[in-house]
């Protein structure tokens, strides 16, 4: 085709006007991606806000049950060791009795069997007439109350009555806690 002088022809017509468009195009698009980008940017934050919310609300679910959880392994801990005690001045009171008492030494005898203080049953004692030196012992090492921190138990002699809280001091007929605070259970662990 040809075209006349001034004119110009199509193809080129249309060559100029997507060029134009597509300049004019390319500058909404960049127009339009920023108002997108501000707007996924927006959202992204509004996202974030809205998770964190969220675990907000798990996390303060989860404390109290954590904190339950803690506490019952504090106790299944105070259980353990107040067993472990027990079973340990059970022994020495059998100990004893297998004897009739006179494999213990003297300074460690008590009308009751049981031992005179807490203390012999970790530290252990050479028995009476034993040649060789060998202790006996009848704890590794004393437990440490998991509600107090301290291995420092309540002392029950037998001549104590079951609802006391001072010992006579005669003997060491069972242990307790001395934490004041209330079990789970609704219990006190003093009376444990």
């Amino acid at each position: 085709m040809t075209s006349k002088p001034g004119q110009t022809a199509w193809p080129e017509l249309r060559r100029r006007r997507s060029e134009r468009n597509g300049e004019q195009g390319g500058r909404q698009a960049v127009g339009r991606r920023r108002r997108f980008g501000a707007a996924a940017v927006g959202s992204s934050l509004l996202e974030m806000i809205i998770t964190l919310a969220i675990l907000a609300v798990l996390t303060s679910a989860a404390l109290p049950l954590a904190r339950t959880a803690a506490r019952s392994r504090q106790e299944t801990e105070l259980r353990r060791a107040l067993r472990e005690i027990r079973f340990a001045i059970d022994r020495y009171k059998e100990f004893n009795d297998q004897t009739g008492g006179q494999r213990l030494p003297a300074e460690l005898r008590t009308p009751s069997g049981y031992p005179k203080k807490l203390e012999i049953l970790y530290e252990g004692f050479v028995p009476a007439g034993n040649v060789d030196g060998k202790k006996v012992f009848f704890l590794r090492r004393l437990p440490i109350d998991p509600m107090t921190g301290k291995a420092d138990w309540q002392i029950r002699s037998s001549a104590d009555a079951p609802d006391s809280s001072l010992s006579s001091g005669d003997d060491v007929f069972d242990v307790r806690s001395r934490s004041t605070a209330t079990a789970l259970d609704g219990t006190r662990y003093n009376e444990w």
